[in-house]
């Protein structure tokens, strides 16, 4: 099959390792990890154009995202059929499997994940807070400038009780990382913060299944054209409903 993947750029090494290995012609996309942080309509949106972008000799367009948010709730398939992991984020995908990822989130609280393109391309922790309610850097003298010091103090102080939940750091080694120096930056981070640290196996075993076309419906839903993704309050986690356009 000749496929499409627009993915996320935290997937990135992952991604590569795969395709170069697919029986599929896999052409790759990536599109930056801070699209989350524009909120869902802004990133339904980058996510539509790249996907009515896809020329019409593709078999199918595969998105490397899961729920993300709600982000890619309204997407519509519209020339080729959309295929995408049943997820809620993209820990689901270094873990493996939906099942895996709720059992270790039900036996593990407070755990804050790491791989290696959350160290290469995500922001710094200590931003996540005001990017995603603010869509900008938590850069002190900005805030101030955005909102008043008053505010912008507020703001800053409200960066770090969003912490205050997270008791350890776990590193998922994927398999594509090239020496331990990722290991080592997650350690050093959670050392720093006073956090436990783990080390997890993590399993390519999803991502795999997406590249080579194993699209079995527990796994991942099919959007047809003319249908769109809507989001499910139950195991299987996205559907599809009439796009009505």
């Amino acid at each position: 099959m000749k496929l499409k993947l627009i993915s996320c750029e935290i997937i990135y090494r992952e991604i590569c390792a795969l395709v170069a290995r697919s029986r599929n012609q896999v052409d790759v996309q990536f599109l930056p990890k801070g699209l989350h942080d524009m909120g869902s309509p802004l990133m339904r949106q980058r996510l539509q154009e790249a996907i009515d972008a896809v020329e019409e000799s593709y078999d199918a367009v595969l998105l490397g995202y899961a729920l993300c948010g709600n982000g890619v709730a309204g997407v519509k398939a519209r020339r080729h059929p959309v295929v995408l992991p049943r997820a809620h984020d993209c820990i689901t995908f270094f873990m493996g499997s939906k099942e895996r990822y709720l059992e270790y989130f039900q036996n593990n609280s407070g755990v804050y994940f790491r791989t290696t393109g959350w160290i290469e391309r995500a922001q710094a922790l200590d931003q996540l807070s005001v990017q995603r309610t603010h869509s900008l850097g938590a850069d002190f003298q900005k805030l101030v400038e955005k909102y008043g010091e008053e505010n912008a103090r507020y703001l800053w102080e409200q960066i770090g009780n969003t912490l205050n939940h997270y008791r350890k750091l776990a590193f998922i080694e994927m398999g594509v990382e090239p020496d331990g120096s990722f290991e080592q930056r997650a350690r050093e981070e959670a050392a720093n913060r006073k956090w436990d640290f783990e080390k997890i196996p993590g399993d390519l075993s999803l991502l795999r299944a997406l590249v080579e076309g194993e699209w079995n419906e527990d796994r991942f839903l099919i959007v047809q054209p003319g249908q769109k993704i809507v989001m499910l309050y139950d195991e299987r986690i996205i559907g599809v409903e009439p796009a009505n356009d």
